[in-house]
C-alpha cells in the first residue's frame, strides 16, 4: 500500500480499479480544516487526464511497473509490434494506447515498454528525439534564425510540426516528445 505522504510525480497508482499516472500532486493544509492532497492522474489505459482530490493519509494500492528496452518493428494499423532485444520475444500493442509515441518513432529503434502489473500499457519515448525533415515549403531569401516566425514540416515518421523558416527538407531536428515542438537543429 502506497499513502498520500508517499506519492511521487510518475508513480502509478490503483484508485477505485483503474490504474492511474500521477502527474502532479500538492499537499494542502488550510487554515481550518483537515490536509488533503490534490493531484492530477492519467488514467493508464487511454491517457485521459483527470483531477482528484484525497484526504492526507488515504491509501492505494501501489502497482508494480517494469520498463523493459524493446525494439519496435512495425504498425499494421490496428497493432504496433515490438521485439525484446534479449528473448526476441515479440508483442503487439494496441495502436490507440501507444498512437502518440509512435509520432516520433521510427521503425527499427529501441524504446522502453512499461509493463503495468505485468502486462504492456505504454511507450516511454526520451525527452527529445532528433528526426530528419520529410517535406517542408522552402525558405525564401531574408529568412535566418533572428527572422522569426515558422512554418509546417512533416518528419521522416509522418509527424507533423512547426518548424523556424530557415529549417529545410534534409536538415535533421531535435523535438521534444511531449509536445511536439521544435527545439534546434541537430
Amino acid at each position: 500500500m502506497i499513502s498520500t505522504n508517499q506519492l511521487k510525480n510518475g508513480n502509478h497508482i490503483e484508485v477505485d480499479g483503474t490504474v492511474f499516472k500521477v502527474v502532479e500532486f500538492q499537499h494542502v493544509k488550510p487554515g481550518k480544516g483537515p490536509a488533503f492532497v490534490r493531484t492530477k492522474l492519467r488514467r493508464a489505459s487511454d491517457g485521459a487526464v483527470i483531477d482528484k482530490t484525497f484526504r492526507a493519509g488515504e491509501k492505494f494500492r501501489a502497482v508494480h511497473t517494469e520498463a523493459r528496452k524493446m525494439q519496435y518493428l512495425y504498425e499494421d494499423g490496428t497493432d504496433a509490434h515490438f521485439m525484446d532485444s534479449e528473448s526476441f520475444e515479440q508483442l503487439a500493442i494496441p495502436v490507440e494506447a501507444v498512437q502518440k509515441a509512435l509520432r516520433f518513432t521510427r521503425a527499427n529503434d529501441e524504446v522502453d515498454i512499461l509493463f503495468i502489473d505485468g502486462s504492456p500499457a505504454d511507450v516511454q519515448l526520451p525527452a527529445s528525439v532528433e528526426l530528419e525533415i520529410a517535406h517542408t515549403e522552402p525558405g525564401l531569401r531574408g529568412d535566418t534564425a533572428s527572422g522569426g516566425g515558422d512554418k509546417p514540416a512533416t518528419l521522416e515518421t509522418g509527424a507533423e510540426i512547426r518548424v523556424p523558416l530557415f529549417v529545410n527538407v534534409g536538415d535533421r531536428v531535435k523535438v521534444q516528445t511531449e509536445t511536439g515542438d521544435y527545439m534546434s537543429r541537430a
